[in-house]
This record gives C-alpha cells, structure tokens and sequence, in this order.
C-alpha cells in the first residue's frame, strides 16, 4: 500500500517553483535554452497535475473505509430489527464492491509515485545540468526509507482486512449457524465466500509485503 502521507497540492506547486528558479539559474545561456525551459515547465506541470489526482485518489480511497463500516453498521441494525438473517448475505456484497473500490484507488496512488519516482525524476534530473536525481522530489523517495514504514504496511493490512473482509464472513457464519437458509441462498452464500476469498487475497498481494511484487 502507498504511504498515507502526500504533498499537498499548494506545497506542490511550490516546490515547482524552487525547481524552474533553481533549472533556469544552473542551466547554460545558448540556443536550446527555452527548449530545456520548455521541457522543464511541462515535466512540472506533469508533477502537478499528478499530485493533484493523487491527492484527490487518497481522500477518496480513505472516505472508502467510514463509507464501509457505515454500511455494516446498517446492515447489521436492519437484520438484528427485522430478525431477517437473510439481509446478512449483503454484507460480502458491499464488502467486495466498496473493498475492490479501494483497492483500485490505492494502487493507482502507488502507480503515480512509483511513476513520479521512475520516470519524471529522471527526466527532469537530464535537464537541469549539475542536479542530482537525488535532489529532485525527495519526499517521494525519502518516506520510502523510514524504519517503521513495515510495521505500518502491517497494520494497514490488518485494518483493509478486518473492514472489507471479517464482517463479510463474520455475517455468513451466523447466517448458516442461526438461519434457516434455502438451497439457493446456501449457494449464493458460498460463492459470495469465494468472492471475499479472491478479495482478502487481492488485498494482501497489493499490500507491499510480498517480496515477489513490485510496489510503490
């Protein structure tokens, strides 16, 4: 998963401004000048304009989790209101469509920083001459370095499962133990397992724990 911490949009833009002052007083005085001005200020407005969506991608993808435990907590009223253990079976439902959701939206945040990190900073470091890449949009690399950064993986990976996946199965265990389930709604009720099963396996092969996946 991508770390929780982000640029925010303002400190954003100026940092772009530091790093056009800073490429414009290190670049030399010839013909290609403006190109590499040019160059510059679209490889910037690139890192804007990606910042930007990946703020907006995180304040969504988190909203995801109370929009979550909103929908148990009715579910769970309704059912335990109407002693119909039936409505349990929308649990894994809500689970999987809200928990894919979040899903989609937290390996998009990653994609963008694996791609500010792999493609623009490089980019931008061949134009601005005498710049380390190092220099160049620290923060993207430097929150990857942090000694608890694992120990917060796992605990984010304990959170995603216990809100997109444990009411599902928790919902389906007292279905089948106190219901009077139908033939069909025991079907409906295993695929409905499965479907969290591929869920909780998704969740934790994007979780950036396993060596063998290539994370941001």
């Amino acid at each position: 998963m991508a770390n929780r911490q982000v640029i925010h949009p303002g400190r954003a833009r100026y940092l772009t401004h530091l790093l056009t002052r800073k490429a414009l007083t290190m670049m030399p005085n010839d013909a290609d000048t403006s190109a590499v001005d040019r160059s510059i200020t679209v490889v910037l407005a690139e890192y804007e304009r990606l910042k930007t969506e990946q703020t907006a991608r995180i304040g969504f993808r988190d909203n995801l989790l109370y929009a979550t435990l909103t929908a148990i907590a009715a579910i769970a009223t309704v059912t335990a209101s109407t002693a119909r253990l039936e409505l349990l079976l929308v649990l894994p439902l809500t689970g999987m469509v809200l928990g894919w959701t979040h899903l989609a939206n937290d390996h998009m945040v990653s994609a963008i920083g694996r791609y500010i990190r792999e493609d623009l900073t490089p980019r931008l470091a061949n134009l601005i001459v005498g710049c380390p890449r190092a220099q160049l949009f620290g923060w993207e690399h430097d929150h990857r370095g942090d000694t608890r950064r694992r120990s917060r993986q796992v605990l984010q990976l304990s959170v995603n499962l216990d809100t997109f996946c444990t009411p599902s199965v928790a919902g389906l265990v007292v279905f089948w133990a106190f219901g009077n389930p139908s033939p069909l709604l025991i079907a409906v009720s295993l695929i409905e397992l499965g479907v969290v099963a591929i869920l909780a396996a998704q969740i934790i092969a994007y979780s950036g724990l396993l060596p063998a996946r290539r994370q941001a």
